[in-house]
């Protein structure tokens, strides 16, 4: 990795920083239902219109309900808007309905912060579809995960109270105070940045010189030939961009405008919009780490939190961007790269050094928005997104479930120094005893479990290996890589499998859904237990939980438990493909 690359990742890093510590004292606030009183007004409005009592606190068997619920109205709404689009308004190019099997996939995958697009957006979906059904979801999906993290906070937190705060007001104060304020910003930056925010019909124009190309077509004996074709016009797609691009990143949504994504120059133009799309997946997850250590009454903690998270992902940046700076050897012998490192699937105005930097964000988050192309990584490139996934996305993670993962693994690495010790393991003062280990170990495993088997159906089944273009490790990887990238709840995709087909848009589908709410149950669960638990003093034998021997304990098992897992399965994909590239 060369200096260029480590003073990107340095900048990055700081301003992350500088940006998270003051929107963790807003967070608190929000959390804690400290709000000005106008505020308070603005929302009591949209209480009193939806029958709500914010004051009322729910049980987490209430809380789990609503929220499930309330996802679950999410996915009909999402499915409907796709099915009818072609009936309803804001349809300037006549998009056709969403067929059955791509709706579904697309539905669920918005409710569930994943993203996972398996249509070009531009060629497939309406404006009103585009807004209502997809940017609205990535609102209220992100939400949904800052409202689990809030309510496990409450649980440490807590002295004897049975409940975990109430789900509809916390969804309504994170959207209305945090994401839309965020987004609208960030929306009106990226705009004067160029992108693009219209409702204007496609348009037509005049390319500066004529393009070639060719198309297939019959001979007159029927034999099939490639007849040469030109053109002097381009069909140039607008719409509402940046409103969708905001939240995309703010919310670790990642489901691009444009099929293209991150890497379309009309979603992300230049090298500053570049840098403040990163900085934008990471923000809310690094605030919420300090803004855990304020409402447990002890910063230390945060800050031990954020140091696992950022150990690990610098870590990443650097295996990958020196893997795609070494560059393919099969090209370098024929003298093609001539030192200039794998630029394949790369925009030339990012470059390796803010390509790989972007891919280890967007993957450490559960975001999935892409600035190049992963499937053109080298295989130990593209073997560092998809670990990032694998290890739960806990390496800063999604807004709420990448902090709530992380504390899922800090009470098993609290568990595992207890059996050492021959204590009752504790963390933040609450025990952590079987209920709680039963609730993490569920947590834990179901992604595993929903990725490998789901690999398995789609390797061993005729319709799963029919979208392979890439047979061998390149193709399995393809096939694991989607799976770990819909149970894990990123979206992003190595995109050499063709998986809008029925078979993969169902298989993707409900493992999207068990990776999302198969984890926040059992949080949740966990967040009731702690707080009906009375906090207990610290005693000689308290494992300290904020130091470097905690740091490094908590490293060592998100590693050890979160990617044992995966380890026979690399070996398959991107282990074998790496060995046979570099023979």
């Amino acid at each position: 990795m060369d200096g260029l690359a480590w003073i990107n990742l340095a900048l990055f890093m700081g301003l992350l920083l500088l940006a998270a510590w003051p929107l963790a004292k807003w967070l608190v606030a929000v959390c804690e239902g400290r709000l000005p009183r106008w505020m308070g007004a603005v929302e009591g409005l949209l209480y009193k219109l939806a029958g709500v009592k914010p004051e009322q606190g729910q049980h987490w068997k209430q809380y789990a309900i609503a929220l499930l619920l309330f996802n679950f109205l999410g996915l009909l709404a999402a499915y409907a808007l796709q099915r009818f689009q072609d009936l309803l308004p804001l349809n300037p190019q006549a998009m056709a309905a969403v067929t059955a099997d791509s709706a579904f996939n697309t539905a669920v995958s918005f409710v569930t912060n994943t993203n996972w697009q398996g249509y070009a957006g531009e060629a497939t979906m309406s404006y009103l579809t585009q807004m209502l059904a997809l940017t609205v979801q990535n609102f209220v999906s992100a939400a949904t995960g800052i409202a689990v993290v809030f309510a496990l906070m409450r649980g440490f937190a807590g002295k004897l109270k049975k409940d975990v705060g109430n789900f509809w007001a916390d969804l309504t104060r994170i959207t209305l105070w945090v994401l839309l304020p965020i987004s609208f910003v960030l929306a009106i930056f990226f705009v004067g940045q160029g992108v693009l925010q219209n409702l204007e019909p496609y348009k037509t124009v005049q390319t500066l010189e004529a393009t070639a190309y060719q198309t297939p077509k019959l001979d007159a004996q029927g034999q099939p030939l490639m007849d040469d074709q030109k053109t002097e016009t381009q069909q140039l797609a607008m719409g509402p961009v940046a409103s969708q691009l905001a939240i995309k990143m703010l919310g670790t949504n990642g489901g691009g405008f444009f099929n293209a994504n991150s890497s379309h120059p009309y979603e992300n133009p230049t090298p500053l919009s570049n840098l403040v799309q990163m900085l934008a997946i990471f923000l809310i997850p690094a605030a919420l780490c300090f803004a855990f250590g304020r409402i447990v009454g002890d910063q230390r903690q945060g800050v031990a939190i954020l140091a696992a998270m950022s150990i690990m992902f610098i870590a990443a940046v650097v295996i990958a961007t020196a893997a795609e700076q070494a560059g393919n050897p099969l090209l370098q012998a024929q003298g093609v790269e001539a030192g200039a490192g794998n630029m394949e699937g790369k925009e030339t105005r990012f470059g390796i050094n803010a390509s790989t930097l972007f891919a280890v964000v967007t993957t450490a988050a559960s975001c999935g928005a892409v600035n190049s192309m992963h499937d053109s990584y080298t295989p130990i490139g593209g073997m560092v997104p998809m670990v990032m996934m694998q290890l739960g996305e806990v390496v800063f993670g999604g807004v709420g479930t990448g902090l709530y993962g992380m504390l899922v693994f800090a009470m098993l690495a609290v568990f595992i120094a207890g059996l050492m010790i021959g204590r009752t393991p504790e963390y933040l003062g609450k025990k952590i005893e079987p209920y709680e280990m039963k609730m993490t170990s569920i947590a834990i495993l179901i992604t595993p479990i929903v990725v490998l088997v789901g690999t398995a159906i789609a390797v061993l089944s005729p319709l799963g290996k029919a979208g392979v273009a890439n047979p061998g490790a390149h193709g399995f990887s393809e096939i694991l890589y989607a799976l770990t990238s819909a149970a894990n709840n990123n979206g992003s995709a190595f995109a050499g499998l063709s998986a809008n087909t029925p078979f993969y848009n169902t298989l993707l589908g409900f493992a999207m859904w068990l990776g999302r709410f198969g984890v926040i149950v059992p949080v949740l669960a966990i967040a009731g237990s702690l707080g009906a638990k009375k906090r207990i003093p610290v005693g000689s034998g308290t494992l300290p939980t904020h130091g470097p021997l905690f740091v490094a304990l908590l490293i060592g098992t998100v590693l050890l438990v979160g990617l044992l897992n995966y380890v026979p399965a690399l070996a398959l994909g991107p282990v074998v493909e790496h060995l046979m590239l570099w023979k």
